[in-house]
């Protein structure tokens, strides 16, 4: 039972989003201005290019401004939301460049590039869906487990009486952090 509580408390602790920014202003503003500088730099570096391979560079470009932006705010204010938004902004990424390679082909061979283009995207969005749900439910039956071995703890409480009863009932309470 103690090794079960544990196990409870570590996975909330572990899964539980911190509300808090990790960053000053100052820092998330230098650090979003280093991001826009970098894809600046590499945006001009495409003007070099011709045709579909600047388009392609330019692609690769912005996906990595907007993944390196979705980064920073994970890091800024850490959630399963923030986490998801960077697993789409990758997935959004990887399309768009995959999308400009597929304007080298021509007929059928373009037709199935962008297909398998918009497929891998729609894959890789659902396997963010997917873990962002599995990090809700393992939250929630965490949460229920624990409500559940609290009301165990109180029933056990009410078999006795007095300073043993008020005891038991505010160890229970501490132990599962209710108020």
């Amino acid at each position: 039972m103690k090794y079960l509580l544990l196990a409870a408390a570590v996975g909330l602790a572990l899964s539980a989003p911190a509300y808090a920014n990790t960053m000053s202003k100052d820092e998330y503003k230098a650090a979003k201005q280093n991001i826009e500088s970098e894809y600046k730099s590499a945006n001009t570096a495409c003007g070099l290019l011709l045709k579909n391979p600047k388009d392609v560079c330019q692609a690769e470009a912005k996906g990595r401004e907007k993944v390196a932006i979705a980064e920073l705010d994970a890091k800024n204010q850490p959630s399963r939301k923030a986490r998801y938004e960077v697993r789409v902004a990758k997935a959004n990424a990887e399309y768009n460049v995959a999308r400009q390679r597929c304007d080298d082909q021509a007929g059928n061979a373009k037709d199935v590039c962008v297909k398998q283009a918009e497929s891998a995207r729609i894959a890789a969005k659902a396997d963010a869906k997917a873990q962002m749900e599995i990090a809700d439910a393992k939250q929630d039956a965490a949460s229920d487990k624990s409500g559940a071995e609290y009301a165990v703890a109180i029933e056990k409480c009410n078999a006795l009486a007095g300073d043993p009863k008020t005891a038991c009932v505010a160890n229970a309470k501490a132990r599962y952090g209710k108020s």
